[in-house]
């Protein structure tokens, strides 16, 4: 957004600029979609005629205005040489985008920065990106809790051992479990201060990473194929499919292959564990959670002038946050039983 309003040299004055930005932010989507839903009926994207097996194509767009309670918009609805493409996101007659889909689509900007926290700082007279990494918790009792904050100009194998260091120095005896989204350095880390942890990598990033220039002709098979993996009920069934995805998609793409079976150890983890227990940890959904809370607190703040107010400003966000952090998930009980079994010699007098 920041770059939206400098490129076009937009400045906010009153509600009207506001409804502005709105609607231009909901057409990019809408007009995102509509293409999208285009590629599907073709079978192929936008300037990929190498998997184009259709005598049909592309044909322009065509201006179309739809109310929304922001004011009325235009939207370039896509159009194919046949005739045979009817859009289904705006249909054909239809003319107002509802609110419940201004609320899908408005929310779709709320998940683009999920990976990381970025932001900029004034240091030594430039402005700088800084990373804000997040240590959140859950303790034996369920309680979810933010162990602290670090900002970082990048991530090695040496920034983290002392973030670790200092948790074990501030009085975290023992992790069971670290569920991280791959960072540099971070298992090495762990295992240097925490040497029986359990690592598990989450399974969502690894999915993002490792298909991200897959043809769009073969998303969908090669999703369906690599769910099986990731899906299975056991890990040797999941190795079985690995292995049947590496005969059926390696010559085309090797690296998804090598990639998860180069961290197999880190993203198998969850495996060994029921149910209750794979949701908790086979993604890093619950420290995302709270980082979009935190961008929210943060958003119109677009340069902090030393990298200890921006720490002293998600401080006083986390202090709010975490203050409604009260009650600990509906299944704990059942988490907790399994931990239990699993770590017994390990939780015997202690509360972790």
């Amino acid at each position: 957004m920041r770059d939206y309003l400098k490129n076009n040299d937009i400045s906010i004055k009153d509600g009207t600029d506001v409804n502005s930005i709105m609607r231009d932010m909901m057409s990019v989507i809408l007009e995102g979609a509509l293409d999208e839903e285009l590629d599907e009926e073709l079978g192929y994207s936008k300037y990929d005629y190498r998997n184009k097996e259709t005598d049909n194509s592309r044909n322009g767009h065509s201006n179309k205005t739809m109310h929304t309670s922001y004011g009325d918009m235009d939207v370039a609805i896509p159009r194919d040489r046949n005739g045979d493409y009817e859009p289904q996101l705006i249909k054909k007659y239809q003319n107002t985008v509802t609110q419940d889909m201004e609320e899908k689509i408005l929310s779709m900007y709320a998940v683009v920065f999920m990976d990381a926290i970025h932001y900029h700082v004034r240091s030594e007279g430039r402005i700088v990106k800084r990373a804000v990494y997040i240590a959140l918790g859950i303790d034996m009792n369920g309680k979810k809790d933010v162990f602290g904050m670090y900002v970082g100009e990048n991530e090695s194998a040496k920034f983290w051992i002392s973030i670790m260091n200092g948790l074990k120095n501030r009085g975290v005896e023992d992790i069971l479990i670290a569920c991280v989204d791959g960072l540099n350095g971070f298992p090495q880390a762990i295992e240097a201060v925490y040497p029986k942890t359990e690592i598990q990598q989450c399974i969502i990033h690894q999915i993002r990473n490792s298909t991200k220039f897959v043809s769009y002709k073969d998303i969908k098979k090669l999703m369906a194929d690599l769910k099986l993996v990731y899906a299975a009920p056991t890990e040797e069934t999941a190795l079985n499919e690995l292995e049947l995805f590496k005969d059926k998609w390696e010559s085309k793409y090797p690296k998804i292959y090598k990639s998860w079976h180069d961290n197999w150890t880190t993203l198998s983890t969850y495996f060994k564990y029921p149910e209750a227990v794979r949701r908790l940890i086979y993604t890093t959904n619950a420290i995302e959670g709270f980082n979009r809370q935190l961008r929210k607190v943060t958003k119109s703040k677009t340069v902090f002038p030393s990298d200890d107010s921006l720490l002293k400003m998600l401080y006083l966000a986390t202090m709010d946050i975490t203050k409604k952090w009260t009650g600990h998930r509906q299944d704990w009980g059942q988490i907790h039983s399994q931990l239990e079994i699993y770590f017994e010699e390990r939780l015997t007098g202690r509360n972790l």
